[in-house]
């Protein structure tokens, strides 16, 4: 039986003018991949919305249900890291992968089964989780500075 896969694409800005092309071309280099590899595509799933915190993004909640509910069994994805930055959706995914209802998840580079690569996948899982938090501070502390030196935290202007 193949593995019927959802091919699922995230972008983190929900703004149309920032990122506008990565979707499409994440989409468009997994399904050659796909193609290629002679896998089965039963849906496309693509998001606008930032991973970093749980249960935020309603078409990722809802290609999970369809994995639990066994309508699919295989994730295509970029990466990891447009799966999920943070430690409460990654547990959803990678408790689907090690009780074999998600039978692969296949990123742009490497596989992941239920039997193998359980700590790959948690240090890439940490590692987009580590991002967010690194960023946050690293937001803080540039807006800290800005403020003490007499400057204005705002926006970039468009086009900046």
């Amino acid at each position: 039986m193949n593995t019927k896969y959802i091919l699922y694409a995230r972008k983190s800005s929900e703004s149309e003018d920032r990122q506008v092309q990565s979707i499409d071309d994440q989409v468009r280099i997994l399904k050659a991949k796909a193609k290629t590899l002679g896998l089965e595509i039963s849906g496309v799933v693509t998001e606008s919305k930032s991973a970093k915190t749980p249960n935020a993004r309603p078409l990722f909640n809802a290609m999970m249900e369809k994995v639990e509910n066994g309508e699919a069994d295989g994730i295509m994805a970029w990466a990891i890291n447009r799966l999920s930055r943070n430690p409460v959706d990654s547990a959803r995914v990678q408790w689907l992968l090690q009780e074999g209802r998600l039978k692969s998840i296949m990123t742009f580079d490497r596989e992941y089964k239920p039997d193998d690569n359980a700590l790959l996948f948690s240090v890439e899982s940490g590692i987009a989780n580590q991002f967010i938090i690194d960023l946050r501070k690293s937001t803080m502390r540039g807006t800290q500075s800005k403020l003490e030196r007499g400057g204005v935290p705002y926006r970039a202007p468009q086009g900046y």
